[in-house]
């Protein structure tokens, strides 16, 4: 029996996520998490097998989450289910720890085959994603393929319409230590102003 924690900040969405997996007899859903919070907390106290994660929860989130998950319970598999199409960032996930990655808008048995497959140890990416992470034009040709892990964890909360001090606080630094990862991939990227930079996130599928 491979037993799943379902992490998503939509009670909808789990409810119909669990609908999926309650008809594979392997699989057993044995929690849900709603945040950042609730998803660290059950994986120290709760016996799974995958954890089934959204990349936007509220809280800690993305890459930073993957390695606090990671951190609590190292040998953990973790699937990524998202709404991010962007290979850059199912490539960040992948990077941080992640053991598979699929989006919300793929068939339920690409959902199932993903689970199946991390749960054994191996790797998953949905194909159409995995197809554009092998074929789209090299990621050197954009300016943010020189953004560091921190600055572009900085840039997509930004972007997401967080202050400094909500991001000083989400990721554990101080507010000058953000600032100074905000300039520099402003620097980076070419931009000059904060309507600039947020453009630029959304229009790479780098925000939220």
């Amino acid at each position: 029996m491979i037993k799943i924690l379902v992490a998503d900040d939509h009670a909808i969405v789990r409810y119909g996520i669990t609908q999926i997996l309650s008809t594979v007899v392997s699989f057993a859903v044995v929690d849900e998490a709603a945040n950042a919070s609730e998803v660290l907390d059950k994986c120290r106290r709760t016996d799974i097998d995958v954890l089934l994660l959204d990349l936007s929860m509220p809280g800690t989130q993305g890459v930073d989450l993957i390695e606090r998950v990671h951190r609590v319970k190292p040998s953990l598999p973790i699937l990524i289910l998202t709404m991010h199409t962007s290979e850059q960032i199912a490539t960040e996930a992948i990077k941080a720890g992640a053991a598979g990655y699929i989006t919300k808008d793929c068939e339920p048995g690409f959902l199932i085959a993903g689970i199946q497959k991390v749960a054994s140890g191996q790797r998953f990416i949905e194909p159409s994603l995995a197809e554009k992470i092998v074929f789209t034009m090299s990621p050197d040709q954009h300016p943010h393929a020189g953004l560091s892990q921190r600055e572009r964890q900085v840039l997509r909360l930004f972007a997401s319409g967080k202050r400094v001090q909500d991001i000083a606080e989400t990721l554990s630094l101080s507010e000058k230590t953000v600032s100074t990862h905000k300039t520099r991939l402003m620097r980076k990227l070419s931009v000059k102003n904060n309507a600039d930079l947020i453009r630029y996130a959304v229009e790479h599928d780098l925000a939220g």
